[in-house]
């Protein structure tokens, strides 16, 4: 199989590490100087420093509308704000395609009524006549190309995309699940993202693991209303993309949405944040558009409402924890299917 993935950023890098091993694989960078110094490093040093690149593995940059000529596979490897320029380039392409991003668009105006969109959504607005879908799951992108033991799930409607990324991907050290339900997998990929600054905020005060436990769960609940509103499966939220995902970018040292919490609970400003992590922290880029978007459905999600309000500056760490804990109780409930109201609260 020949695959061209776009994007030589940490999880582009890994992913075509991992196919290497059995496959034709052509990894495309942004410029022409990064394609270079990856190349004859054999090394991806600012991504993914001291692991070496195989031997077989292609580094390329150029014109993205060429890259997937004669390929079997295309791997769109880039942040969520590129996604829409990447789909517009490749329009045309006979190739399955499919993205590693898991965020949601900031919206295109400021009116009221704009609201930012899932990859799926942006994919049927710019380029519906590709054979297109997702590869998400619990993964951080240094064990991937580490090939430590890790499963993803592949969604998408068109089963010629889901069977792609099977034969692409799925082998010893890495298992991979077909999944026809595309929509209930990004919002797991993206609204997990915001709840993981939310973990790392209360790991941060040393709020200690009970508070940790039902932080995470009472997310996954919130996930799910978000999700089933949307059109999702509640199962697919007790999957890989949903509760895997979840406590993976909750409680693993890798993740850099819970990093930023930890740094906000330590005082820093969300500019020091980010600018001391050097990659995309997407859950601080999509946590307004998850509640926005919330809100426009009915949807009450009171923890990501608490992180849009602590990076926004309008709490500080301490208040937004008062903020939840302070609320009034509410029956437990994790919403399940049709029967589920909007209006469940965490």
């Amino acid at each position: 199989m020949k695959i061209c993935v776009h994007g030589a950023g940490a999880w582009g890098t890994a992913v075509a590490v991992n196919a290497a091993a059995r496959h034709e694989v052509t990894l495309w960078a942004r410029d022409a100087a990064q394609a270079d110094a990856i190349s004859k490093a054999r090394e991806n040093i600012r991504y993914l420093p001291g692991l070496a690149l195989p031997a077989s593995l292609v580094v390329r940059a150029g014109d993205i509308g060429q890259a997937h000529a004669g390929t079997d596979l295309v791997i769109v490897a880039t942040p969520m704000a590129a996604l829409r320029e990447q789909l517009l380039a490749l329009r045309g392409c006979t190739a399955p395609v499919a993205w590693l991003c898991k965020g949601v668009e900031p919206a295109l105006d400021a009116s009221p009524t704009s609201f930012g969109l899932l990859a799926h959504e942006i994919w049927a607005q710019v380029a519906p006549d590709l054979l297109a879908g997702v590869l998400s799951g619990p993964s951080f992108a240094q064990e991937v190309a580490e090939g430590r033991p890790t499963a993803l799930v592949a969604a998408s409607p068109h089963a010629a995309v889901r069977d792609a990324l099977v034969d692409a991907f799925h082998g010893p050290a890495l298992r991979v699940y077909a999944n026809e339900d595309i929509v209930g997998v990004e919002v797991g990929g993206a609204v997990k993202n915001v709840l993981a600054i939310a973990t790392g905020l209360c790991d941060g005060l040393a709020l200690g693991l009970n508070a940790r436990a039902a932080l995470i769960t009472r997310g996954l609940a919130e996930m799910t209303r978000f999700g089933l509103a949307l059109g999702a499966r509640a199962e697919t939220f007790m999957g890989l993309s949903g509760l895997g995902d979840l406590v993976l970018t909750s409680t693993g040292d890798l993740s850099r949405n819970r990093k930023v919490g930890l740094l906000l609970a330590q005082g820093r400003t969300l500019a020091q944040a980010v600018d001391s992590l050097g990659h995309v922290a997407e859950g601080v880029y999509c946590a307004r558009t998850v509640v926005q978007r919330a809100r426009g459905l009915g949807i009450e999600m009171p923890i990501a409402e608490g992180v849009v309000a602590l990076l926004d500056g309008r709490v500080s760490p301490q208040d937004a924890v008062a903020a939840l804990t302070g609320r009034d109780p509410v029956p437990e409930s994790v919403p399940s299917g049709a029967t589920a109201s909007p209006r469940q609260s965490s």
